[in-house]
């Protein structure tokens, strides 16, 4: 069998590359396709970390609704302070499995918090929130007068 032939497509030199040509080559991509693109990937990983939020108006309220299914209401903080509405979580699980010869422990924390600047025209005690099915859903009435220099926490139903 014949060694084909490699054909000439323009530009292109028919010398052999060099074995270093070749290898700071694939350095070069590496560093370009991977360390370049890093930023982009924390940025992503911390989104997805980060729970979907809706947020809708009508003439009475606002309503917040965050997903978070798989959490309790207890993982949950919503605190108002001076003008900010901040949602946070914190949830830590610790598995230990025994078996006959070896012990198995995986440890999992995630967290997030997301602050939302009120208007002025709410009544922040009588802000409420309740986690059900998965989504926390926070009802923020609305008011003609502005009065949020109060801090409060919400309690979750």
């Amino acid at each position: 069998m014949k060694p084909m032939k490699k054909e000439r497509t323009g530009g292109e030199s028919l010398a052999p590359r060099s074995f270093f040509t070749d290898f700071f080559s694939d350095v070069d991509r590496f560093f370009e396709n991977d360390l370049l693109r890093m930023p982009a990937q924390i940025g992503r990983q911390i989104m997805r970390n980060m729970p979907a939020t809706n947020i809708r108006e009508n003439e009475r309220e606002y309503t917040i609704e965050l997903a978070a299914p798989g959490m309790a209401k207890d993982d949950f903080a919503v605190d108002i302070d001076e003008g900010m509405l901040t949602i946070s979580s914190q949830k830590e699980q610790d598995t230990t499995t025994e078996e006959d010869n070896y012990t198995r422990r995986e440890y999992n924390y995630s967290s997030f918090s997301r602050s939302f600047k009120l208007p002025d025209a709410v009544r922040p005690e009588e802000i409420k929130a309740r986690y059900e099915e998965g989504v926390l859903k926070i009802t923020v009435p609305k008011q003609e007068q502005a009065n949020n220099n109060n801090r409060k926490r919400v309690n979750i139903e």
